[in-house]
């Protein structure tokens, strides 16, 4: 389309530095001119197409820098088992049992983003449960952090699993009274996981489609998929560029290639992938190594231990400091940025040092943005040597709201308070781009500005006031930040004269309600490159010149 646009009768955030203007005028796919009415209109050429903002406001389209693009469309078909919406053992067997008699016999029923600590039996649904409701069918659903799943006996049957398998280096296969309870831990996943059906392409551009339309209809132009490879290997690379080719890859999507042994990283580059985060619809930039778990499954590793109450122990590192360097030294020296996954504080240590170490000689860190990806709870050193160096810390504050409580249970208050420091870090002048881990925490990106601004759980328990945000510096941790993350904060994140018209026009005024009505606001429009991507009530159809 790329016709001109005035936004106007509602105010518009330019950004952190740039603050409020009247309207925006977007011209060739850019902002061509920003600030008063009168300033905007006087510039604006014959027939430009107007929408009226009528008192909502407008600001730089969010930026989803830390989630899994497609294995949230592949979801968006699968079991749900949010725990906001399943709260007992009977609701979740239920909806696998549904799920299992509507599906082929053999077929594999794969549900996602239960909590085992929020069901009504505070543990992790066992084999024997789910072979009560799906007797002929192999079954595998995961726990909402990504770190651990249940399988049935028959998923078990298909993967090898038996007595007698042993636990797999950074992994784990529980057993109790010696018999298989069906949870997998860590890098044990694989074991199921690699006995599943993998999606074919067709799928998996349904997938990818379907998740951007999603995100469009929530205010996001930019996403991400933070472990390429893991669903179906280097098939994935060909799906997101056959996506692109077709025209239906609706998000801008910076890469990020899974580089654990069993990751893609080594067979692509080996195929000619090579860094290149300078296309602006789909940027292969980093590389992705696990450094620990998630602290709400009591895997993250820390220095001190989980409560005894929660069961004690420090988590579980994925590698010895050896394998984990000499990884991060590879990919290094091969120019990939690097998004290490790290929690706990013994795991952001051992990941930060894999990094200063990569760094010396003559491949220095200056300038190459790595990133420590969730990043909850770490120390001021290591704040400190991460400022130093350009490290980026990429949080998900929403973990706050949904694990929150679990964090407090299983670390102690004061540790949950100082976790995810969102002012802390950008006091010290740290760019931390925030972002929700989906399909791990809801995509949702009202409740993770409500929570950047209030600190508060679901169940309202607030956790490290002195850590919120105001509403301005949580949408620059949601925008700029995370366009700064992917080398595009001269393209992105502001809406600024030059930067691409990537806007998202909000149906409240975010920034003048209450954060309570923050949770319910909706995006209206969504703009990239001025080209609407969602138009939830028409406006640019009813647009008049």
């Amino acid at each position: 389309m790329n016709e001109s646009l005035l936004l106007s009768g509602g105010r518009i955030f330019r950004g952190l530095s740039g603050g409020f203007a009247e309207a925006l005028l977007i011209a060739d796919g850019c902002v061509a001119a920003v600030g008063t009415k009168d300033e905007v209109e006087s510039v604006a050429p014959a027939g430009v197409k107007r929408v009226d903002l009528g008192g909502r406001v407008a600001i730089p389209a969010f930026n989803e820098a830390h989630m899994h693009l497609l294995p949230y469309g592949l979801g968006l078909s699968q079991v749900n088992l949010r725990a906001e919406q399943v709260k007992t053992l009977d609701e979740l067997l239920r909806r696998v049992g549904d799920a299992a008699k509507k599906a082929p016999k053999g077929a594999w029923v794969i549900g996602r983003g239960y909590d085992h600590g929020a069901l009504d039996i505070g543990r992790h649904p066992t084999a024997q449960e789910l072979d009560k409701v799906s007797p002929e069918n192999p079954v595998y659903i995961v726990r909402t952090c990504g770190h651990m799943g249940v399988a049935n006996s028959l998923a078990m049957k298909a993967a090898g699993v038996g007595h007698n398998t042993p636990d797999p280096e950074g992994g784990a296969i529980e057993r109790k009274n010696g018999t298989l309870t069906g949870l997998f831990l860590e890098r044990a996943k694989r074991l199921i996981v690699d006995a599943m059906p993998l999606p074919s392409e067709d799928q998996m551009v349904a997938a990818i489609e379907a998740a951007g339309h999603d995100l469009a209809a929530r205010g996001f132009a930019t996403a991400s998929d933070m472990n390429v490879g893991m669903v179906a290997g280097l098939n994935e690379i060909a799906a997101y560029r056959r996506t692109l080719a077709e025209g239906r890859l609706i998000q801008r999507m910076w890469q990020v290639l899974a580089g654990n042994p069993e990751g893609i990283a080594e067979a692509a580059w080996n195929e000619g992938l090579r860094p290149d985060h300078t296309h602006d619809m789909l940027a292969w930039g980093a590389v992705k190594v696990f450094g620990d778990g998630s602290a709400g499954g009591l895997t993250a590793a820390f220095f001190e231990p989980y409560l005894e109450s929660a069961g004690g122990g420090t988590g579980m590192f994925m590698f010895p400091d050896e394998t984990i360097h000499r990884l991060l030294a590879l990919y290094h020296r091969q120019g990939w940025q690097l998004d290490i996954h790290a929690i706990g504080d013994a795991a952001i240590e051992q990941v930060l040092v894999g990094m200063e170490k990569a760094g010396e000689g003559d491949a220095p860190l200056d300038g190459r943005r790595h990133r420590i990806e969730h990043c909850g709870f770490l120390n001021a050193d290591q704040r400190h040597r991460m400022k130093a160096h350009g490290i980026i810390p990429v949080p998900q504050p929403v973990f706050l709201y949904e694990f929150g409580d679990l964090y407090v249970k299983n670390l102690g208050k004061e540790r949950a308070e100082a976790s995810y420091p969102m002012r802390t870090w950008l006091d010290e002048g740290h760019h931390p781009a925030a972002s929700s881990d989906s399909p791990v925490s809801s995509v949702d990106p009202f409740i993770n500005l409500f929570t950047m601004v209030t600190r508060k759980t679901n169940k309202g328990t607030v956790l490290g006031a002195s850590e919120a945000l105001t509403m301005e510096q949580a949408v620059h941790c949601y925008s700029w930040c995370g366009a700064y993350s992917q080398f595009a904060e001269d393209r992105r994140g502001t809406l600024e004269p030059g930067m691409l018209a990537d806007v998202a026009v909000l149906s409240k005024d975010i920034f003048a309600i209450d954060p309570e009505e923050v949770l319910t606001t909706q995006a209206d429009l969504t703009l990239r490159g001025g080209e609407p991507i969602f138009d939830r009530h028409g406006a640019l159809r009813m647009a008049a010149a």
